[in-house]
């Protein structure tokens, strides 16, 4: 069945990419959500018929699919491994999958790229259950660069507008420089380990390095842990890699509600938890992941507060999210990252589908300052949305309340960060917690309430909003159930008073690893569980402050400036232009084309070429086919030879 689930959508793909433009487009929407859905009811018959029934020890499944590569020592078969880790993933990818393809039938209608829009979608599915679902690090590696390949062709689905045309080479190029840095993570893991398959390769790190490598060693492990985290930053948009993903907006909303929620960015979190054995062996490793995962969290959350399209906010929002997910699996809290990475794939697909549906309404238009208003035209959409926007704040007790302060927690109890590491990752992840609720409230009340501003539009004509068709507002509805019940699969024991287990934790423990204690941490149990809630009371009373506070501040003056430094986001792009892409584009001009190829290459190729034409244009002047110069150069040539006799050979002396 793990053969059926990953080829379903392929083969969906190919056909819908062959045939599909002579078809209609109900043809094409039943042929591209059947095969996600029968996928994501695979998902389900295995996790819950084959995976879960199991005990904890024995919930891996592996399944061959055919011999790849046999050359020398390297032996590389195609196989698929489903365990806890990888169950949680099909299950979240191919459910919220389903549901934004559903929502695509919809939005993409009579879009002239309809057939090549849900075929492109179908081999994104494909690609990241291959990536989720490798048993080796060179399948897992097809998956991830095929899940870069479909961004590309997505995010660039409107080719003839050149932005779009830009944003997807941009997101391109972004990650394959983070690539070139996971792949060389791979090539040493083979030159140290001599295998490429997951269980052999964490199966024996112990056994080889059966000390952690210390905070500030950069050892063998270190450097292979830090190789793979640098294509984690491409894919999963982290300092300083994530500039492609707020520019990825330019593809159809669909697609920045999958990449977003369910495949491309939540990659760079399960290879840091599919390969949890090695980093848990470096602490220098998590340090910088940690760091860099809380770093990119307040940054784009300061970012978030000053954009005015709409899918920009949720763009740097998922950011954001992402640099919790880091931030936890930094601490060692890898099961914390994951179950974050679940319910984030709920209320950011709703966000995302739930703009797409304004956006639709209101012809295309996505910028904030021409909306307002909506929630009297629209209620359905602005009845979810306001579930996927407390669910993202952290209130209590939608999902985002009880993954973002199981990862506060976990990183104020690090037992891998060294002092005041720890408690200042916390308040950085706090403060951010506070962010995410200022902006994501300026997000609702410029987009629903207030006056109407949309009859300005762009275009100048004027706009009637409507709530969008069923096929649109129903997966709305169903993310908005799990974006208020999904965090509930996860609550802390600290809720019930230890009594209940976290039914999430134990299940994903089996599939992760257990970090080393360092030698100054106090144990989780010595806290209490009365300080865990004392934590979560604080930053919930917190955050139902700024909801409150930043309603009351935007509804006043709803288009009040943005300080430019946020609103030019830091002038990262500018800097990077000005001391990467300008010297690189000079360079390339300068010295490659017309020094290199042209003078050098061109020049010495061309040489060749103007010496042989210049010798050829002498000798062919003995070939005229005319008597008259050939008896010409006869006498020539005998005139030439008895004047040789003549001055030359008088000079010896007679036989």
């Amino acid at each position: 069945m793990l053969k059926a689930l990953v080829l379903s959508p392929l083969i969906a793909a190919g056909i819908l990419g062959i045939f599909g433009r002579r078809w209609s487009e109900r043809l094409i929407a039943a042929i591209g959500c059947g095969s996600v859905g029968f996928s994501m009811l695979l998902a389900f018959r295995l996790f819950f018929g084959d995976l879960w029934p199991r005990p904890p020890e024995q919930r891996v499944i592996w399944e061959p699919f055919f011999s790849w590569i046999a050359s020398g020592p390297l032996r590389v078969d195609w196989g698929f491994q489903l365990d806890a880790l990888s169950g949680v993933y099909i299950l979240f990818v191919t459910f919220v999958g389903f549901w934004i393809h559903v929502f695509a039938v919809g939005y993409m209608r009579g879009d002239p790229g309809y057939a090549r829009f849900f075929a492109y979608m179908n081999l994104f599915m494909f690609m990241m259950l291959v990536l989720v679902l490798a048993d080796n690090f060179l399948v897992m590696f097809v998956g991830w660069e095929g899940v870069g390949l479909c961004s590309y062709l997505l995010i660039g689905h409107y080719f003839d507008r050149a932005y779009a045309a830009s944003a997807a080479k941009k997101a391109f190029i972004v990650n394959r420089i983070g690539d070139f840095g996971f792949a060389l993570g791979i090539i040493l893991i083979f030159a140290t380990f001599g295998t490429l398959r997951f269980s052999e390769v964490m199966g024996t790190i112990a056994a080889r390095f059966p000390e952690p490598e210390a905070l500030g060693e950069i050892g063998l492990l270190t450097t292979i842990a830090l190789l793979l985290f640098v294509g984690a930053t491409g894919k999963s948009a982290q300092i300083p890699l994530y500039v492609w993903l707020p520019d990825a907006m330019a593809g159809p909303t669909p697609v920045s509600a999958l990449i977003h929620a369910a495949t491309m960015v939540t990659a760079g979190v399960y290879m840091v938890a599919r390969c949890s054995d090695l980093y848990a062996r470096s602490l220098t490793a998590l340090f910088v992941i940690a760091v860099i995962g809380g770093m990119t969290a307040l940054l784009a959350a300061t970012i978030g507060l000053a954009q005015w399209n709409i899918k920009k906010v949720l763009a740097y929002s998922t950011i954001s999210q992402l640099g919790y997910m880091f931030l936890a699996c930094g601490a060692g809290a890898f099961s914390a990252a994951i179950f974050h990475v679940v319910t984030h794939a709920f209320f950011k697909a709703l966000l995302f589908l739930g703009a797409g549906s304004v956006i639709v309404a209101l012809h295309h238009e996505e910028d904030m300052r021409r909306m307002g208003g909506l929630k009297r035209a629209m209620p359905l959409t602005y009845g979810t949305m306001l579930c996927g926007w407390l669910a993202i704040a952290g209130l209590p007790p939608f999902a985002g309340f009880f993954s973002k302060d199981e990862i506060l927690w976990r990183t104020w109890t690090s037992p891998v960060l060294p002092e005041p590491w720890g408690r200042l990752l916390w308040a950085i992840g706090w403060a951010t917690a506070l962010l995410t609720a200022a902006y994501m409230t300026r997000l609702i009340v410029l987009t629903f309430e207030g006056e109407e501003r949309f009859a300005r539009s762009a275009e100048g004509h004027a706009l009637v909003p409507r709530e969008s068709p069923p096929v649109m507002t129903i997966p709305l509805l169903v993310l908005a159930v799990l974006s208020v019940s999904g965090g509930w699969v996860g609550i802390s024991e600290a809720y019930t008073g230890g009594r209940i287990a976290n039914e999430f934790e134990q299940f994903v423990r089996p599939a992760l690893a257990r970090v080393p204690v360092h030698s100054d941490h106090l144990a989780i149990a010595e806290f209490g569980h009365g300080m865990e809630l004392g934590l979560a009371a604080v930053t919930a009373l917190a955050v139902l402050a700024t909801l409150i506070w930043a309603r009351r501040f935007y509804r006043r003056d709803p288009l009040r400036p943005a300080p430019r430094l946020l609103e030019n986001k830091y002038y990262v792009d500018e800097i990077y232009e000005a001391l990467l892409v300008r010297p690189i584009v000079r360079g390339s001009t300068v010295l490659l084309w017309r020094v290199f190829d042209v003078a050098i290459i061109d020049g010495a190729v061309n040489g060749v070429a103007s010496a042989v034409a210049a010798g050829a244009a002498v000798l062919r002047r003995l070939q005229t086919g005319l008597v008259r110069s050939y008896i010409v150069m006869i006498l020539i040539g005998a005139l030439i030879v008895l004047g040789y006799f003549v001055f030359v050979g008088s000079q010896f002396p007679a036989r």
